[in-house]
This record gives C-alpha cells, structure tokens and sequence, in this order.
C-alpha cells in the first residue's frame, strides 16, 4: 500500500492567503486596491503588503500580519519598530513618485485563525 505524503505549505503560499483574505475584508469595507507587494529597490529597504485607496481618496498602507494563535501576543503584537520603520520608509518612497501625497494612514489588518481584525491608524510616521 502507498502512503500519500502531505505537501507542506510554504511561508509565501501561507503569506499569500493571508492577504488575500485581508484584501477580500478591505475590499468588501469598500477599499480599492492600488497595488500589492509594493518593494522599494535594494537590500534593507521596506516593503508594503497592500496599498489601498478609501472611498474618500484616503490612501492606506496596510501590513498583513497572521499567527496560529494568540500566544506571545498575537499578530497586531508582531509589528514591532523595526517593521514600522521599514513599512514607513517603503511608503515615503511610493509617495514620492506621485505628484501630490494625498491623506496616508498605516493599518494593520491581523489575522489568527479565520478571524481577521483591521486596526485602522495602528500606527503613525511620526
């Protein structure tokens, strides 16, 4: 008899459902996606999961975050400063190639399990 073996699931393909999932919440909330996997160039740069536009012209940075379980603080817990820093950074580069930055915010949108929470304004570029 041959046994089947389970394919493990990689971090991008764990990542990728991820946001997609948290893109699906946005969207349904009536945010429209701008782009996704935005990457400034280089090593040490930043990167933003998802940037979305607001009904109102608003535009969002938004960091997708999952974890199995609440443990050692759950998934909002684990954007620390450095990720901020980082996120930030990758946002003043995108902002940069427009011809006039519109209204930003920084949410974080947590994932653990099948419950999804968007934290609106999670942090600031200050």
């Amino acid at each position: 008899m041959k046994l089947l073996a389970k394919r493990a699931t990689t971090t991008k393909q764990t990542g990728d459902a991820a946001e997609a999932l948290a893109l699906a919440h946005l969207a349904g909330a009536g945010l429209r996606l701008v782009q996704r996997n935005y990457r400034t160039p280089g090593r040490g740069g930043g990167e933003i999961d998802l940037i979305l536009r607001e009904p109102d012209g608003t535009l969002v940075f938004a960091e997708v975050r999952q974890r199995a379980s609440i443990r050692f603080g759950g998934a909002a817990a684990s954007v620390g400063a450095s990720k901020r820093r980082r996120i930030i950074f990758a946002a003043r580069h995108y902002l940069m190639r427009l011809p006039q930055a519109p209204a930003c915010r920084f949410d974080v949108v947590a994932i653990e399990g099948q419950s999804v929470h968007w934290l609106k304004a999670a942090f600031d570029a200050a």
